[in-house]
């Protein structure tokens, strides 16, 4: 990439393909999107057990079962778009457009310290989230499977979902500032309460991440989808023909539920270092740590394709990716955090992971792409809609079943809310590395064993999208001669 600015502002591509303007519309909309996510995912749990003072078995409960509720609507939900066209005969694209501003703020009413008793605050937030989880679901299942209809030619939806997963991931990223907002030093200097300052996270983050995903609307729809004949339940029982959607669903489930206890548990009760004259809080370590741990793997989504093309294909990356987790989470454990050289140490260790951990998503992306293209050669149906609210549906259950196993973790480990992080008992102390270095390694092996049954056919997937292309064409010639008589 020679020429960055004349790369992602060119307006030129050949037809089928995506422009870089709009490419880089569509990457800088997951990044708000993703921001959004990442700070309503790492710190409402948190903020719910910390700030509101709820139990945190009952916080678990509130997240695990309305995800669990949310989680059986998605499939509906997909189905119900699969089975629409919008005013302007499009799919999904309309959807990028109307949702964020109104899932920002709810999601602001899911950070508000309104002086509730439990019961009460409770009741605000299991509404709240609800609704929030919907209208996220619907935003979600529209955003990402405009990859597949992003363009015919399965290279360049690989392309598509590499620069898209960038910016994903590079919203994530962003929400990694936070921390150091949210540190005892800032709160102690500028006098202001830590409810009041998760507060201004969830605005900057949440409201703001949102409408700045509203910029995906610039992407356009280029695969052809006509709106089925098939009745509600036919759309979503189609899912049984495609095998590599189901195996990638369980694979990821298998790895999601075993995913460590929050960063801020681990880091603000563990974490402390002399650094010459220097005193590094938890919060500052766990900075400098995800910066170590992320920017190595965002750097490399920049050459994603070629690295998986090496290799051998999207599905040995997938299991190279894995095996490399456990290598270096097991070697972690035995290093230990005890010094900064040594959490240095297991930051560039799991860094080395997460190149290829990052990497996970474009294949997952791409893989569901081309598995939706047999579907429709199979069946005649575009299946976006359900293909992608069934990774809504993984995402949520395997979060609904990690918060309730992390409620009853935490009890177990001697968690007391009404104790501040670092005041916690020894058995909660000791605990924190095995969970937060060792815990995802188990998922990571669970993952391998699954994701080994899927199929990734390159002559299969050329011979696939040569003759979608071909009843494309034929489709529209018929419609043009029908317009004419």
């Amino acid at each position: 990439m020679k020429n960055p600015i004349k790369f992602f502002f060119s307006k030129e591509a050949e037809e089928g393909y995506v422009p870089n303007r709009n490419l880089l519309a569509y990457a800088t909309g997951l990044a708000g999107q993703n921001m959004a996510y990442n700070f309503q995912n790492n710190w409402w749990y948190y903020f719910c057990t910390t700030v509101l003072k709820i139990d945190p078995v009952k916080v678990g409960y509130v997240q695990g079962f309305s995800r669990i509720w949310d989680a059986v609507n998605d499939p509906l939900v997909g189905a119900l778009i699969d089975k629409r066209r919008c005013k302007s005969g499009e799919k999904l694209r309309p959807y990028l457009l109307k949702l964020p501003p109104i899932i920002g703020l709810v999601a602001l009413v899911l950070f508000m310290n309104l002086h509730l008793n439990t019961n009460a605050a409770l009741a605000v937030m299991v509404v709240s989230y609800l609704l929030w989880d919907v209208l996220y679901s619907v935003q979600d299942v529209a955003l990402w499977g405009m990859i597949s209809l992003s363009s015919p030619h399965s290279h360049e939806r690989s392309r598509v979902a590499q620069w898209v997963s960038i910016g994903a991931g590079a919203g994530g990223a962003v929400v990694m500032v936070f921390q150091l907002i949210d540190s005892q030093n800032f709160r102690d200097a500028t006098g202001l309460s830590e409810s009041v300052v998760i507060f201004i996270g969830a605005l900057i983050f949440c409201l703001g991440g949102e409408l700045i995903s509203m910029d995906a609307y610039k992407v356009h729809e280029l695969v052809r989808t006509e709106q089925p004949k098939e009745n509600l339940l036919q759309t979503i029982t189609v899912l049984r023909h495609n095998k590599v959607l189901l195996l990638i669903s369980l694979a990821r489930f298998s790895g999601m539920i075993f995913g460590g206890i929050d960063w801020q548990y681990f880091f603000k009760s563990s974490v402390s270092f002399h650094l010459g004259s220097m005193t590094l809080d938890g919060e500052t370590s766990q900075l400098i740590f995800s910066t170590l741990y992320g920017i190595p793997g965002a750097i490399c989504l920049l050459k994603a394709l070629p690295i998986i093309d090496k290799i051998g294909g999207m599905k040995k990356m997938l299991i190279t990716s894995e095996i490399v987790n456990i290598i270096c989470r097991i070697s972690s454990y035995f290093i230990g955090f005890t010094s900064a050289p040594r959490i240095i140490t297991v930051g560039v260790l799991l860094a080395t992971a997460q190149i290829l951990l990052n990497m996970k998503d474009i294949a997952h992306r791409s893989l569901t792409s081309d598995s939706i293209d047999y579907v429709e050669w199979k069946t005649g149906q575009r299946t976006e809609g359900i293909s992608f609210s069934v990774q809504n549906l993984i995402s949520k259950l395997s979060d609904a079943s990690k918060s309730i196993i992390k409620g009853y973790i935490m009890r177990f480990i001697g968690y007391n809310s009404n104790l501040d992080l670092r005041h916690q008992g020894a058995k909660f102390n000791k605990a924190q590395w095995p969970l937060f270095i060792l815990w995802p390694a188990i998922g990571s092996l669970l993952y391998i064993i699954v994701i080994s049954f899927i199929s990734d056919d390159k002559e299969r997937k050329a011979f696939i999208e040569k003759e979608l292309r071909e009843r494309h064409a034929q489709a529209e010639q018929a419609e043009a001669e029908a317009k004419e008589t």
